[in-house]
């Protein structure tokens, strides 16, 4: 059950780049979430998705050796999902806070995606660190961290967007 649920239900043993898979599937349950239940179910959902992953993680760690948190598995794309999510809620939050529809903002969509992705490869300071890190927090960490640094590169691209280049 737990290989099941970290590979965000077998979506991180396609090929090739499941990382990617694992985000687009983030992408598509976090839009599904705020179009069936809006901002509240997007978060409950979230938080269940970090649950989830903390969980799925833990165990595979303890039934597969110490080894697995030592190197995040290719597969294991639960904490995509997570991240993702983090880097989709600017998105989600500034939907919301103007009555629009989600889609409406598409092009915080595909830069959410786009800048999760390159983060999550790229991993950059801190990002790297935690990717370093033993254990849960290393195979975990780096991908909330890449949403996090994602989100924040959301906030500077629509604020560029709509409090400079359309005035």
């Amino acid at each position: 059950m737990s290989r099941l649920v970290a590979s965000a239900l077998g979506v991180g043993f396609l090929r090739p780049a499941p990382g990617t898979w694992g985000s687009l599937a983030g992408l598509a349950l976090a839009y599904a979430a705020l179009r069936l239940g809006g901002l509240g179910l997007f978060l409950l959902a979230f938080a269940a998705a970090l649950a989830l992953a903390v969980w799925s993680i833990g165990r595979l760690i303890a039934a597969l050796g110490p080894e697995t948190g030592k190197h995040d598995p290719s597969w294991v794309v639960i904490d995509e999902v997570a991240g993702q999510w983090i880097a989709i809620m600017p998105v989600a939050f500034g939907a919301a806070s103007n009555g629009v529809a989600v889609e409406r903002l598409w092009p915080g969509w595909v830069a959410a995606f786009l800048l999760f992705r390159l983060f999550d490869v790229w991993k950059p300071g801190p990002i790297g660190w935690a990717d370093r890190r033993p254990g849960m927090a290393g195979v975990i960490l780096d991908d909330l961290m890449a949403g996090l640094a994602a989100a924040l590169g959301v906030i500077l691209l629509a604020g560029l967007a709509h409090g400079v280049l359309m005035r």
